[in-house]
């Protein structure tokens, strides 16, 4: 048993709150913030802020919060303190939320992407994060996979050879999901420029189009983000093509495709790729490695793998993306 645990403060009490993980058994690994907390004794949820009635009873049931808030100035109001603040309210709640969440001076927040819905407002609280000395941790999960981890050091290792291009699909915004294949792009391939853009398809958001895209990355590597449409399902894939074969994400890193390369028994002298194999992915873990990271930061300093900065270089992008697909 820890002692003093860090108390947690959940504001949001929806899906990604702790709702996909309610009915948890003890071997599923948990895809949720308290579902995350829950796991690690270092952290107590203390208390969630939820508007609905109907909604913030069950979280208080479901997860045995003690304390339950129906805003988070009824929050601030109770005197409670928080060292962690999870912010997972909807993303036009996010400015006045972490503006307020800051009052409790807090040592992490811990918040659901996008941090705003523009980059001028997420620039101004990473600023005043930074001013103030609170960690921003951002909830683009990958960032926390360790597949992708593992990518991430082989292609700096030249594993996989020479990276010739990118090809991903992606549907329900370009800032909605969009935003986490860019920020994703961005840990992989580098910093990117925007090449030329398609038609956009509002497919989920009227104000939040899912739009194909083509970039540039460092060495002018290729990088094409084609759509889906939301209605039909939901894809976000990524293939990598590389010197030394083909490796795909697939079902947003549920699943793994490699692919190498093989003579061809076919065609004399020609080099070809095998039929692959589908192994399954790690992203599950991500959550548990993102509350853990936020722990270590705390405690001993480490760097958080996804923070406020990294962030709004990634809605700087999109928002580009954005604007230039409304010339279309």
């Amino acid at each position: 048993m820890i002692l003093n645990p860090l108390r947690v403060l959940i504001v949001g009490c929806g899906n990604i709150a702790g709702v996909f993980d309610q009915g948890l058994s003890t071997g599923d690994l948990p895809l949720t913030h308290a579902g995350g907390y829950s796991r690690d004794a270092h952290f107590y949820v203390a208390a969630c802020v939820e508007p609905d009635d109907n909604r913030l009873g069950a979280f208080v049931d479901a997860w045995q919060v003690p304390n339950g808030f129906h805003s988070i100035d009824e929050a601030l109001d109770s005197g409670h303190q928080f060292d962690v603040i999870s912010i997972c309210s909807p993303t036009y709640c996010h400015l006045h939320n972490v503006k307020k969440a800051l009052r409790f001076k807090p040592k992490v927040i811990f918040c659901e992407k996008p941090v705003t819905l523009s980059t001028l407002e997420t620039e101004a609280l990473v600023i005043e994060c930074e001013k103030l000395g609170i960690h921003l941790a951002v909830n683009y999960t990958r960032r926390w996979d360790p597949d992708i981890s593992k990518l991430k050091d082989d292609m700096q290792a030249g594993r996989w050879g020479e990276l010739r291009s990118v090809l991903g699909t992606y549907n329900k915004g370009i800032l909605n999901n969009g935003s986490h294949m860019v920020d994703l792009l961005h840990l992989l391939v580098g910093p990117m420029d925007i090449v030329n853009i398609g038609k956009p398809t509002c497919d989920y958001f009227p104000d939040d189009p899912t739009v194909p895209v083509w970039l540039s990355g460092p060495q002018e590597v290729p990088v094409h983000l084609a759509c889906g449409h939301a209605k039909d399902y939901t894809i976000f894939e990524l293939q990598f093509i590389f010197s030394l074969g083909v490796l795909t994400m697939e079902a947003g890193g549920l699943y793994w495709r490699k692919r190498c390369v093989i003579d061809s028994d076919t065609f004399k002298g020609y080099r070809m790729l095998d039929e692959g194999v589908r192994r399954v992915g790690k992203y599950p873990n991500a959550m548990i490695r993102a509350i853990d990271n936020i722990y270590r930061t705390i405690s001993l300093g480490e760097p958080l793998a996804s923070t406020g900065l990294t962030a709004l270089a990634t809605q700087r992008v999109c928002e580009q993306i954005k604007q230039q697909s409304f010339v279309k």
